[in-house]
C-alpha cells in the first residue's frame, strides 16, 4: 500500500528561493488536494510550530509526509547534528512524519547561482565515506529511536550526488539509514532508478518522482549549468511528461514490497508552468503506473 504525496516546490521553490514568492501557502495547499494527493512536504512558507502547521494541514485534508533537513556531517559531530536537527524532527515527529528527507549539503553548490555542477564536493579517501557513514548512523540510530527514519536524499551539486557515491557512503551505514530514491536528480546524474531501487531494495524507505525533459538536461550537462540556471531552463518537470519511465520504477517498488509515500516533486518556474496543471498532470500518471504495476494506492 502507498500513499501519493506531493512537494510543494513546484509552488514555492525553497533552492531558487524568489521563485512562487507570490503564491500564498493556502493556494498551495488547497491545489495540492484539488490534485488528488493525500500528502505534502514541508516548504518555507510553512509555519514550523505543529500547534500551528497541524491544523493548517487538516483544513486541507493533508498528512504532513517530511522534510527536507541540510545536514553538513563532514563539518560537525552526530552530538551536534542531532542537537542542530532537534526542532525540526520534534515536529515531525507531532504531525507523524515516517521519515526525514537527509542530505548532506556542507560544500554543496546548490545555492550557488554562477558555477557549474562538475565542480561539486567529493570525497576520495575511503577513510572521509567511513566517518561519514559512521556520523550519519549514529544520528540515524537516534532518530529511529524516536520514530522517525532518516532517509538519505543524493542530490545534485553535492557530495552524494551519483550512484557510485550512494554505494561508497552504504558501504559504511548501519540499517538506520535509509534511502530516497529521486528518480530526476538519479537520471541527471547519469543513474538509473530502477537499478538503484533493486540494489538497495532494503533501504528504500522514500520516493520522489520528478520528470527530465531530455533536451534541457542535455544542454545542462554540455553548458556544466549550475543547478539554478537548470531549474530556470526546465530541466525538470513533472512525472509523464518527459523521459523518466516511470512505469519501471513502479513496477520494481512493487518487487520489492514498497510501502509508504511516493512523492511528485517537480522544480519549475511557477510563471511558466502552472502548478496546478502540472500537479494533475503528474497525479493522473503515477496513479496510471502504480495501477499497472499493482501497486494499491491508500486514499485518504
Amino acid at each position: 500500500m502507498i500513499r501519493l504525496g506531493i512537494n510543494p516546490i513546484g509552488w514555492t521553490n525553497d533552492d531558487v528561493r524568489w521563485l512562487g514568492d507570490d503564491i500564498p501557502l493556502e493556494v498551495c495547499l488547497a491545489e495540492a488536494r484539488a490534485a488528488g494527493f493525500a500528502g505534502i512536504e514541508l516548504g518555507r512558507k510553512f509555519p514550523r510550530q505543529a500547534k500551528k502547521l497541524g491544523p493548517i494541514l487538516k483544513r486541507h485534508g493533508l498528512a504532513l509526509v517530511s522534510g527536507w533537513y541540510s545536514a553538513r556531517l563532514l563539518e560537525r559531530s552526530a552530538k551536534d547534528e542531532i542537537a542542530a536537527m532537534r526542532d525540526h524532527l520534534e515536529l515531525l515527529q507531532a504531525l507523524g512524519s515516517p521519515v526525514m528527507v537527509f542530505a548532506e549539503t556542507a560544500g554543496d553548490l546548490v545555492p550557488v547561482v554562477n558555477g557549474g555542477l562538475s565542480t561539486r564536493p567529493t570525497i576520495t579517501a575511503v577513510a572521509q565515506w567511513k566517518e561519514l557513514g559512521r556520523r550519519m548512523t549514529e544520528v540515524g540510530d537516534y532518530m529511529l529511536d524516536r520514530g522517525v527514519r532518516l532517509v538519505l536524499h543524493h542530490h545534485m551539486g553535492t557530495v552524494v550526488q551519483s550512484a557510485e557515491d550512494v554505494d561508497k557512503l552504504f558501504a559504511h551505514c548501519g540499517d538506520s539509514v535509509g534511502l530516497l530514491v529521486d528518480t530526476g536528480h538519479l537520471t541527471y546524474a547519469g543513474g538509473d532508478p530502477v537499478k538503484m531501487i533493486r540494489k538497495h531494495a532494503r533501504r528504500v524507505g522514500h520516493v520522489h518522482c520528478k520528470d527530465m525533459r531530455k533536451g534541457a538536461l542535455a544542454q545542462a550537462l554540455e553548458r556544466d549549468a549550475s543547478f539554478t540556471e537548470a531549474i530556470l531552463a526546465g530541466v525538470f518537470t513533472a512525472p509523464g511528461d518527459g523521459i523518466v519511465d516511470f512505469g519501471a520504477v513502479m513496477r520494481e517498488l512493487k518487487k520489492i514490497d514498497y510501502s509508504g509515500w511516493v512523492v511528485h516533486e517537480a522544480e519549475q518556474d511557477p510563471r511558466i508552468a502552472h502548478p496546478l496543471t502540472y500537479a494533475r498532470l503528474g497525479n493522473a500518471h503515477l496513479r496510471d503506473v502504480c495501477a499497472k504495476a499493482g501497486l494499491r494506492i491508500s486514499d485518504p
